[in-house]
């Protein structure tokens, strides 16, 4: 039961990152100024993934210590 309610917020979260505004307030204030938004969509994609970064390599390991547990 947990490994389904983790698999779908997995899947939630790797779907809908456009839902994640990781941007701080000088940033968005500076990059809400711009008229074409490109580059303010480009800083917040790049701050997601950044962010998730450590979230996939914990799980990683996590995974791999699992494994060797089990064996």
């Amino acid at each position: 039961m947990y490994k389904k309610i983790f698999l779908i917020l997995l899947v939630f979260g790797l779907l809908s990152p456009e839902l994640a505004t990781a941007q701080c307030s000088m940033c968005r204030a500076v990059l809400e100024s711009e008229e074409g938004q490109n580059t303010a969509k480009g800083i917040n994609d790049g701050i997601v993934y950044l962010m998730a970064i450590p979230y996939v390599l914990v799980a990683i390991v996590g995974w791999r210590v699992v494994k060797m547990m089990k064996d």
